[in-house]
């Protein structure tokens, strides 16, 4: 191994190495003797659970399947994303569990397979820091949307190498035994986070529950529009200006608009009028998955701003249905399960068309009764939003604490 010097100072007996000098970086996939049909272990991206760093999700697939266009690993070999953002996100693991000790996965893995003087996990845990990720970010290559970590990245990275293997255990072991109140916490917050997503439906429920007993009158919800329902623009967008902003399917987040990782198209003077936002437009999800298909939102800004493709835009009569009120429907189980019913599937995904959505039966009570309506489930959004800005501040200190020891255990204070 190279003599190699440091950033910082280490505990007697330990050395600093380059990865490329205690790892293979991305070994060469050997001649493999095996029937098509043979089961073989393949982990997507999505397989990857990026809180804790494990592969949860391992498929099996025949063989043939995987053998070509997929990154091969072993049974010990650390994973580590590439591609943004999952790479920023920590998504890494070590492989373990495969069958016949083999496996293939996601061609956006690197894999670093350890050599004599490390321990996966010891591999692994110091990639997961978020300070290693961060300078990976700043090594990033590739065209925006699709930049990746560079192999010579890894190959040259420096890693604290313990005198032994044992020392490697012994402070693995330690990590681990700091970390499980953070483990248990973290999955507390997962359970309060789920807790409150649900209190929205219960009273969305709750609300339509009693039009219902009302005997409020339904009407299709064609009836309440002042305009047919519209598709997006197809344009390509772009990360950065010139152009106008555009909404996509990313944009609608809980019930609202978000204009976080906008994006920008170019359109002349006569498309850009036709897909202009208005304050009250109402943005239908079409195409994602069946969970998030149908997902809407009430646009309320008054900048100028466009929409994408597989969005729908729906323009309510004023007069007759308020806006809010319509999406708090669509957005309620009785709303999602129409939209279930009319879903289509398409590869990984489906689709509702605005014919189906047009059709959706929607009870329409006064606009005064929508308006009481609208400002009851204003306040309790507003109370939901609080917990979760709450929650995320825990995760935020949980994150902290956790690469508070990571740090610790690779300068050798644990």
């Amino acid at each position: 191994m190279r003599a190699t010097q440091g950033p910082s100072e280490l505990p007697e007996g330990w050395e600093w190495a380059r990865l490329d000098d205690v790892c293979q970086v991305n070994p060469r996939k050997p001649q493999l003797k095996r029937g098509d049909e043979a089961p073989t272990s393949f982990l997507p991206m999505s397989g990857v659970d990026e809180v804790d760093g494990v592969a949860s999700r391992l498929e099996v697939r025949p063989f043939k399947e995987v053998a070509r266009g997929f990154t091969y690993f072993e049974e010990e070999d650390v994973l580590f994303a590439k591609i943004t953002p999952s790479m920023q996100n920590g998504k890494s693991a070590v492989a373990r569990g495969l069958l016949d000790g083999l496996g293939f996965g996601s061609t956006e893995f690197h894999v670093l397979r350890p050599g004599p003087r490390v321990t996966a996990d010891w591999v692994h845990r110091f990639v997961r820091r978020w300070s290693f990720r961060q300078e990976a970010k700043e090594h990033f290559r590739g065209a925006v949307g699709q930049q990746r970590v560079p192999r010579g990245f890894l190959e040259e990275h420096l890693i604290p190498v313990p005198p032994t293997i044992e020392v490697q255990n012994r402070i693995v072991a330690r990590i681990e035994a700091l970390l499980v109140d953070a483990k248990e916490a973290r999955a507390l917050l997962e359970t309060m986070r789920r807790d409150t997503d649900r209190v929205m439906d219960a009273v969305l429920e709750e609300v339509f529950a009693r039009l219902d007993q009302a005997g409020s009158d339904s009407r299709l919800l064609k009836e309440v529009l002042r305009t047919k329902p519209q598709y997006g623009t197809s344009q390509k967008a772009y990360d950065v200006l010139p152009g106008t902003p555009i909404l996509r399917m990313g944009n609608i987040i809980n019930g609202r608009i978000s204009f976080e990782d906008l994006k920008y198209v170019v359109l002349d003077p006569r498309e850009e009028a036709k897909f202009l936002l208005r304050r009250g437009d109402i943005l239908f999800n079409r195409t994602n998955s069946a969970k998030l298909v149908g997902k809407s939102a009430v646009y309320e800004s008054s900048e100028a701003t466009v929409f994408a493709s597989f969005l729908i835009r729906l323009v309510v009569d004023p007069t007759l249905a308020n806006p809010h009120y319509v999406v708090a429907y669509i957005n309620s189980g009785r709303g999602r399960a129409y939209i279930r019913s009319q879903m289509t599937r398409a590869i990984g995904q489906v689709n509702v068309n605005a014919t189906k959505i047009a059709a959706m039966p929607i009870p329409i009570p006064k606009l005064r009764t929508q308006e009481h309506i609208v400002a009851h489930l204003e306040s309790v959004r507003v109370e939901v939003d609080e917990i979760r800005r709450s929650l995320n501040r825990d995760a935020t200190l949980l994150n902290r604490v956790e690469q508070s020891v990571l740090e610790d255990a690779f300068r050798g204070k644990l």
